[in-house]
């Protein structure tokens, strides 16, 4: 997801990284449980054991759940804004962002053949590696080019309007457009980052003035997982021989 989309991404504190819940691996991830209490009101935790009715968190795709510790002093979440309460919202916004996923990146199926032409075609253009543009569109979109956020980021590689309408993208969930603009956008950040692609990918997802404020990937949860798992797919993606016709 690009720049234009993290204005809206409003964070009380920046402390989001700081909370060892968000950095648990998958198996610990299964202990946040959604609890649906007996007024209707939902709520996320990770203290207790799990009880008839209680489901696993599953990161909605544009889901809004705040994070706040209760007076007793337990981590909580819900998807109701606390009162009289200090909070952080936790946005689970692409499919890779979701902090506690419970997918095994190292495993999920690849997809080695959709849109493999134009992904080779704007991967050679714009001088990109063809294996980190099928990872980016894997995480952003998982190759569903209708995809819509909720914060209205578009198609394969999830273009903000404004970004895309800077990128000469008239209709961002036509896959050659998407794939074209997205791929010239990432070869941007590439160049403004000297070809680090650790930082470009982070840089796609919180945007480069977060980058460079941090002087690295920056310390929100969504983007450390983010590109840890771009990264991984990357791998996964170059190590087969051929990514499709």
């Amino acid at each position: 997801m690009t720049f234009d989309r993290r204005t809206n991404m409003t964070l009380v504190t920046l402390l989001l990284a700081a909370s060892p819940l968000l950095w648990v691996g998958a198996a610990q991830a299964d202990t946040l449980r959604r609890i649906v209490h007996p007024d209707g009101r939902i709520e996320y935790t990770n203290v207790g054991k799990a009880a008839k009715g209680d489901k696993l968190l599953g990161g909605s795709r544009g889901q809004k759940i705040y994070k706040y510790r209760a007076p007793t002093g337990v981590l909580s979440f819900t998807d109701q804004k606390p009162k009289n309460q200090a909070y952080e919202i936790v946005k689970i916004q692409c499919y890779a962002c979701n902090p506690v996923s419970s997918v095994n990146w190292r495993n999920t199926p690849l997809n080695l053949t959709a849109y493999a032409q134009l992904v080779t075609k704007a991967a050679a253009e714009h001088q990109v590696d063809p294996a980190l543009v099928r990872a980016l569109i894997h995480a952003e979109s998982a190759f569903n080019p209708a995809a819509l956020s909720h914060m209205g980021a578009q198609g394969l590689m999830q273009l903000m309007p404004a970004t895309a309408a800077s990128l000469g993208v008239e209709n961002a969930f036509d896959a050659g457009q998407n794939i074209e603009g997205g791929v010239r956008h990432l070869a941007e950040l590439l160049q403004a980052f000297e070809g680090n692609a650790r930082l470009a990918v982070a840089a796609y997802n919180a945007g480069a003035g977060a980058v460079r404020k941090y002087g690295g990937v920056p310390p929100y949860a969504e983007t450390q997982v983010y590109v840890e798992r771009v990264a991984i797919l990357r791998q996964r993606y170059q190590e087969k021989v051929s990514l499709g016709p």
